[in-house]
């Protein structure tokens, strides 16, 4: 066992309370002495207190000449908490093992300068990229003030989401669908345009074999087309917010607010300001999103450069139509040299399916 054992685990605790902090990064904490695992934590809740101080109040008495184990630098500012810098200088630990600074512009690199003028040892950079990973909506928002955007999809072999008569049910598995309701539930936001209410009138909730969180569902709707009667107006299983235009019909945004819903117009020309939402979205506190759209929308987010990671279900199933509809729709590249890029691969198999995870990297 070494600091990459207990920074492991530490991690896993963080991982396990991923949707549940909102705008705030996922934590966990350790702390271990005499070579006995005395305290654990995680940050469950925003406004609640952080892995730290969970891990220490377990490890009480214990915690004295310990070595704590923290994914992320812990804050040295009052917030909605109590910083916890201070909490680890007043149980007098010997050592604290971070993972990686806190970029918060209102924390970094303060929290370690606290601990190293108490005399507490800090070292720095254990599995860091694995905590930064995980941290990525938040290193997002918290630099840009801009939701972190997810883009999933799911395509037969020949990258078509569904038939040329509009059958997509289904092109992927039961085990890839599960795994697409637990994004849901680690994202803030939920993202499709009005011709995807329209054509397959979804709830976008999240459907686990436990109860899961609903992200905010957002529809892209330019000109207000959405029907009143939709599932995910009528059903209040969680907000609604549509991105229109100053153009959209004014008699339908009453009747849409009327019934609990908040449109947000996005600029004055016919189509959503994507740029624009973003930035809106982001003031609203919604630090993630994930993108469910259809060829248009993924590939007008994709044009702006707004789209941070990419999860493609790839089924073993080829459609084969000229006529079909694809994942991605917008002009392109021209040249192979400019095609967007994914970097930072992961490749799972579910059961028969193919998840690919990446990062875009825009030419």
């Amino acid at each position: 066992m070494d600091d990459e054992f207990y920074m492991s685990l530490a991690l896993n605790l963080a991982e396990r309370a991923q949707g549940q902090t909102g705008i705030n990064p996922v934590v966990g904490s350790v702390v271990v002495k005499d070579g006995m695992l005395v305290g654990m934590g995680s940050h469950l809740e925003r406004g609640t207190p952080h892995a730290e101080i969970h891990a220490l109040q377990m490890a009480g008495n214990k915690a004295y000449g310990s070595t704590v184990y923290i994914t992320l630098e812990p804050c040295s500012h009052y917030g909605k908490t109590p910083p916890c810098s201070e909490r680890l200088i007043a149980e007098r630990v010997k050592r604290v093992v971070i993972a990686t600074e806190d970029p918060n512009p209102l924390v970094s690199g303060k929290g370690i300068q606290m601990l190293r003028e108490a005399g507490i040892q800090v070292d720095i950079g254990v599995l860091k990229h694995r905590a930064n990973k995980l941290n990525e909506p938040f290193r997002k928002f918290i630099t840009t003030g801009k939701p972190y955007v997810t883009l999933k999809t799911a395509s037969t072999l020949d990258g078509r989401i569904a038939t040329k008569a509009g059958d997509s049910k289904w092109i992927s598995n039961e085990a890839a669908r599960a795994r697409v309701h637990t994004l849901r539930h680690r994202h803030q936001g939920i993202m499709v345009g009005v011709s995807t209410v329209i054509a397959d009138d979804p709830l976008l909730t999240t459907r686990l074999t436990v109860d899961g969180l609903n992200p905010i569902r957002i529809v892209v709707d330019s000109k207000l087309r959405i029907p009143l009667d939709s599932k995910m107006i009528q059903d209040h299983a969680a907000s609604v917010i549509i991105l229109t235009t100053s153009h959209g019909d004014k008699n339908k945004r009453i009747e849409l607010e009327k019934k609990g819903v908040e449109v947000i117009a996005c600029g004055d020309g016919p189509q959503v300001d994507l740029q624009l939402a973003m930035t809106l979205l982001g003031q609203k506190e919604i630090g993630s999103i994930l993108l469910e759209g259809g060829g248009t929308l993924n590939g007008s987010m994709l044009k702006e450069r707004l789209v941070d990671c990419i999860v493609l279900f790839l089924a073993p199933k080829i459609v084969g139509s000229m006529g079909a509809p694809s994942s991605f729709n917008f002009s392109g590249a021209e040249l192979m040299s400019e095609a967007i890029t994914l970097t930072e691969l992961e490749i799972e198999q579910l059961d028969n399916n193919l998840c690919i995870r990446g990062i875009p990297a825009y030419s």
